[in-house]
C-alpha cells in the first residue's frame, strides 16, 4: 500500500484484544475455535500483520489462552509481535497493549473476536483518525428498534434515523487514547466511548456486515459460513 502524502514518518501500532473469557461459548475459547482449520484469533493476526502500515503489533491475551497464543504466533512466523497479559476489564487489557506501544503516533484496537476483518476497513479506521483524531467502524442500524420497560413488554419504537452498530477496528492518535485512559475511570463497552467522555470528536467510517463478532457458538456457525463464501469467490 502506497504511503499518502504526509504521513511517511507515522508509526502506527495495532492492538489485538484475546483477553476475554469467552462466557457464552459454553465453555469453549472461542479465539481458539477451528475458522478454516486455523484458529480464529489467527485470521486478524494475519491480517494487521500484513497490513503495511502497521510498525508493531501487540495481542492482550488471557492467563488462560496464553500459552495457545503464543504457540498460534510462533507457528505463523509472524514478525514484531509483543504479547501482553489482559486485564480484569476490557478496558484495562487495552491499556496493557498501550503500555507496550513503543513511540507510535497511531493505534489501531482490534477485538479478535473479529476475525473477518480486512484492510478496507484498517484504512477507513487509520483515515478517520488522521482527520479528527478518533475513528471506528460502524454500520447504520437497519432493523426497528424497540425500547423494552421492565416487564419485557414495548414501551416505544426508536428512531433508527442516526443509529450506528460499533464495531472494531477503531483508531486513534496514540496521546489521545492514553489521555483518555487516564482521565475517564468507568467502564466501557469499547474505546470509543472513553473518547466521548473526554469531549474529543470520533469519525463514524463503514465497516461491514461481514465484520461480525464471535460470541455465540451460532456466531461462529455464521463466521463459517462467511469464511466458506468468501473463499469460494476467491477461487
Amino acid at each position: 500500500m502506497p504511503q499518502q502524502p504526509g504521513i511517511k514518518d507515522e508509526r502506527t501500532a495495532a492492538i489485538i484484544v484475546a483477553a476475554g473469557s469467552s462466557r457464552r461459548m459454553k465453555g469453549a475459547d472461542k479465539l481458539l475455535a477451528p475458522l478454516g482449520g486455523r484458529p480464529l484469533i489467527s485470521y486478524s493476526i494475519a491480517t494487521f500483520a500484513a497490513y503495511p502500515a502497521i510498525d508493531e503489533l501487540v495481542v492482550v491475551a488471557s492467563e488462560a489462552n496464553l500459552d495457545a497464543v503464543r504457540g498460534i504466533i510462533g507457528a505463523s512466523e509472524t514478525a514484531n509481535v509483543t504479547i501482553v497479559m489482559g486485564g480484569k476489564r476490557r478496558r484495562d487489557s487495552v491499556l496493557n497493549g498501550l503500555r507496550a506501544v513503543r513511540d507510535c503516533d497511531y493505534v489501531v484496537v482490534h477485538d479478535a473476536a473479529r476475525p473477518l476483518v480486512d484492510s478496507t476497513m484498517i484504512d477507513a479506521a487509520l483515515g478517520g483518525a488522521r482527520e479528527v483524531g478518533a475513528a471506528l467502524c460502524a454500520i447504520p442500524v437497519s432493523d426497528t428498534v424497540k425500547r423494552a420497560d421492565p416487564a419485557g413488554r414495548v414501551s416505544s419504537t426508536v428512531t433508527r434515523e442516526g443509529l450506528w452498530l460499533a464495531q472494531t477496528p477503531q483508531a486513534f492518535r496514540t496521546e489521545l487514547l492514553l489521555r483518555a485512559h487516564a482521565t475517564i475511570d468507568i467502564d466501557v463497552t469499547d474505546d470509543a466511548a472513553l473518547i466521548e467522555l473526554v469531549g474529543e470528536p470520533v469519525k463514524l467510517v463503514m465497516g461491514s456486515n461481514r465484520n461480525i463478532k464471535v460470541t455465540l457458538p451460532e456466531d461462529l456457525a455464521l463466521a463459517q459460513a462467511l469464511f466458506a463464501a468468501s473463499e469460494g469467490k476467491a477461487r
